[in-house]
């Protein structure tokens, strides 16, 4: 029996596995979950012991734990693939609008709802079992490396270090990460562009203290006011970020990759049904699906200032703070972009309050080149797991861990997706389409054995 059908017997239990892995409630945000942190790196260590892997061990960081585990086995010239995911999940109550218990699996119409089933225990898990199947066939066609992480749902901030820290135990010829989405189920789709993030906060700070507005109203100028003045300059009228330099290392559209991209534009009615906003905003002069994975953006992620309690409180608050966060597009430099919004921020305060910009966390930005052979190997992949060949897609996400393999391992990477783009990650009744999971198992044998050229 060869791989591919030893999935296919496989699938139920397979399925059933998903879920117990699931049943663990891994969030990294949440101290008190640091025991079930372990243990899910503990169930995935277990599993892969058992499917074969030589060498299987779960990695502290000063943070949550890493699995690592390798195969080695396929013999003198043969590449090796290293497979990145993540084992951590989001917060998730029922009070948050869940149907059901979201660490309780359910299959409903097809999909598999749970807090984590799609990102990324379901897609992660696809490649786990498909090395189960590869090595229940026989040898693999290729070395096998797994890293599996605790800690990507808090922004990954001890894994660039272990990846700078072993990069000969990492040491591979091509990475894949499964952590993405595609527009529906037959439309399979390869994402080569992730945005990278700056995070600051910007806060603005005016008299000593809270005063009485009718005492002082008049002659103190309201941090709360100058805050939204300072916010009200850092776009232009036309959505574009006004910061002086923004966009100055920003890679233009090719002619190329706009006829690529537009294979699946983002149609109008789609974005109001998904988004309920009544209108678009932003660049006009690019199409919806280019302003959210070709072009940076400046957001304001949340605003606070003086009093917002039941009632009412005649106060002049001492204080107001914005949340500001960049998505970045390739070759803008973080730490250049937070230094950009610094300045001029800086420069557009008014002497009548002192302002302060806080850099909180960056990442990179990253961008995969469509033309390799790893790539051609992921398409091949696709038309045979999927039936159908695969497009191209910017994606407006980050997972800031892709420019670390890229520069720190020199690997060049595949954003191979098993989930749908309306899965509801972070979100209420999070979902896994369970034909999906068995497509991706089935995609993830074509790809290795794509790699070592069968």
């Amino acid at each position: 029996m060869n791989a591919h059908d030893h999935a296919r017997s496989q699938a139920s239990a397979y399925l059933e596995q998903l879920k117990d892995l699931i049943r663990i409630p891994s969030i990294s945000t949440d101290p008190e979950r640091k025991g079930d942190i372990r243990r899910a790196a503990e169930w995935l260590a277990d599993d892969l012991r058992c499917i074969g892997f030589e060498r299987v061990e779960i990695k502290p960081t000063a943070g949550h734990p890493v699995v690592y585990a390798e195969w080695l086995g396929a013999g003198e010239g043969a590449p090796t693939v290293l497979v990145y995911g993540h084992y951590d999940v989001q917060p998730a109550e029922i009070e948050a609008g869940w149907d059901s218990d979201p660490f309780e699996p359910v299959e409903r119409d097809g999909f598999l709802y749970a807090r984590g089933a799609s990102d990324d225990k379901g897609q992660v898990f696809a490649h786990v079992k498909a090395a189960e199947s590869l090595l229940a066939a026989g040898r693999p066609p290729v070395n096998l490396k797994l890293v599996i992480e605790g800690e990507e749902e808090i922004g990954s901030p001890h894994l660039s270090a272990f990846v700078g820290e072993n990069q000969d135990l990492l040491k591979a010829d091509v990475c894949v990460i499964s952590d993405s989405g595609m527009p529906k189920i037959n439309e399979p789709a390869i994402v080569y562009a992730l945005r990278g993030l700056v995070y600051v906060e910007l806060e603005v700070f005016g008299p000593a203290r809270d005063l009485h507005s009718g005492q002082y109203g008049g002659t103190v100028h309201n941090p709360a006011q100058a805050l939204a003045e300072i916010i009200a300059q850092l776009h232009k009228p036309d959505g574009s970020v006004a910061v002086p330099g923004f966009y100055d290392d920003v890679l233009p559209l090719s002619d190329e990759e706009r006829a690529e991209l537009a294979k699946k534009p983002w149609d109008e009615a789609d974005w109001r049904r998904t988004t309920g906003a009544p209108m678009p905003w932003g660049e006009a002069s690019y199409a919806l699906h280019e302003r959210v994975g070709a072009r940076p953006t400046l957001e304001i992620n949340g605003l606070v200032s003086g009093f917002y309690g039941p009632g009412q409180k005649t106060v002049l608050p001492a204080k107001a703070l914005a949340k500001i966060s960049c998505r970045l597009v390739a070759n803008q430099n973080p730490t250049r972009i937070y230094e950009l919004i610094r300045d001029y921020v800086a420069r557009i305060t008014p002497p009548t309050v002192r302002s302060e910009v806080r850099l909180l966390q960056t990442g990179e930005a990253a961008y995969v080149d469509r033309h390799t052979e790893a790539m051609q190997a992921a398409i091949r992949a696709y038309e045979q797991g999927w039936g159908s060949k695969p497009v191209f897609m910017r994606e407006g996400g980050s997972i800031p861990i892709v420019a670390d393999f890229q520069h720190k391992l020199n690997l060049p990477v595949i954003l191979m997706g098993f989930g749908l783009n309306d899965d509801g990650a972070h979100g209420p009744n999070e979902r896994f389409n369970i034909e999906m999971f068995h497509r991706g198992v089935q995609t993830a044998i074509y790809f290795y054995e794509a790699i070592a050229g069968r």
